[in-house]
């Protein structure tokens, strides 16, 4: 994509950004849509703002694709933008082309901006990342990535945003954006210098931290789909899987019911999907695959273990008080 400096803002990490384009475009009451399940500051900030959240279904069966018959029955007068999260945090779905320029057309036909979180984009396996800037005309775009992942800088907090297209609402959302930036004056200096050498240097290490990555992928996901009743959709990019628990509502009452007892009991630490949305996210987990394969192995065996304990004994009771 081809954009311009000034079309950059260097942020405090991209959930910064975030903040700061959901501040510029939310009023009281106005919704934003995102898929579900998402990356929860997006639901936070909204509400934050006083704005709506609203997700869009995104399909188990079909690699958590968007659906765009539901992402267009939810638009609505109070819609203020769409977001495209791709690769997905948590599902690790990536978007083909053709779905992306769907969701522009919609976003188009509507007068609506999109907010394209691309963190992910050079961690894909089979399918290649296309940027949604990339495919738009006419929809103001405004790209959020940062460093953390690729270039394991998690923690130094830098990502940057960027704005595509032309017109007052775009003129207007950037205007807003900058204000923010004015009050917090600039992201941190050496952190921007060594993000700075980040992107000059040597990237051919990029490709040994995805074959990496792909490999903990495949075992994640077979593994996860041998322990009897769990089921996971192979993620397509990022480093995280959203497998199923079939049991959420006989043994277990929620989700996060079922991520406490087993951290309890086996100290496995995962994510209950409803953090991720309440509707599309519930019933699952996000399991991260970073760890080596060593590590991963023994943790799917204690979720094996606890699943096969779980299933002798019958019905769980976790309190929380």
């Amino acid at each position: 994509v081809d954009i311009t400096s000034n079309n950059v803002i260097v942020t405090e990490g991209i959930s910064e950004g975030i903040e700061m384009v959901l501040a510029a475009l939310v009023e009281k009451g106005d919704e934003i849509l995102f898929p579900g399940p998402t990356y929860p500051p997006y639901i936070s900030y909204t509400k934050f703002f006083e704005g709506t959240p609203v997700s869009y279904e995104t399909i188990e069966d079909e690699g958590w694709a968007p659906n765009i018959d539901d992402l267009r029955s939810k638009i609505s007068p109070k819609t203020r933008a769409i977001v495209i999260t791709n690769p997905n945090n948590p599902t690790g779905s990536v978007y083909n082309g053709k779905m992306i320029k769907e969701m522009l057309d919609i976003a188009g036909e509507h007068d609506l901006p999109v907010l394209s979180d691309e963190i992910y984009d050079q961690l894909t396996y089979e399918k290649e990342f296309v940027s949604t800037a990339n495919l738009s005309k006419d929809v103001p775009v405004v790209g959020l990535n940062g460093f953390s992942k690729v270039y394991q800088m998690t923690g130094w907090r830098l990502g940057y945003m960027y704005f595509k297209g032309e017109g007052k609402q775009l003129d207007d959302l950037r205007m807003g954006v900058e204000k923010q930036c004015r009050i917090r004056l600039c992201a941190n200096t050496p952190v921007q210098i060594a993000g700075a050498a980040a992107l000059d240097g040597p990237q051919d290490f990029v490709k040994g931290i995805v074959d990496r990555l792909r490999e903990r992928r495949d075992y994640s996901w077979e593994r996860l789909n041998e322990i009897e009743g769990i089921s996971a959709t192979k993620p397509e990019g990022a480093f995280y899987i959203f497998p199923k628990i079939h049991d959420i509502g006989t043994r277990w009452k929620t989700d996060m019911e079922f991520v406490v007892e087993l951290l309890k009991e086996t100290g496995v630490l995962i994510v209950n999907g409803s953090g991720f949305d309440p509707v599309y996210g519930k019933d699952h987990a996000r399991i991260v695959f970073l760890p080596p394969c060593e590590e991963l192995e023994e943790a799917f065996n204690c979720l094996e273990q606890f699943m096969k304990k779980k299933q002798k004994t019958g019905h769980s009771h976790v309190g929380h008080g």
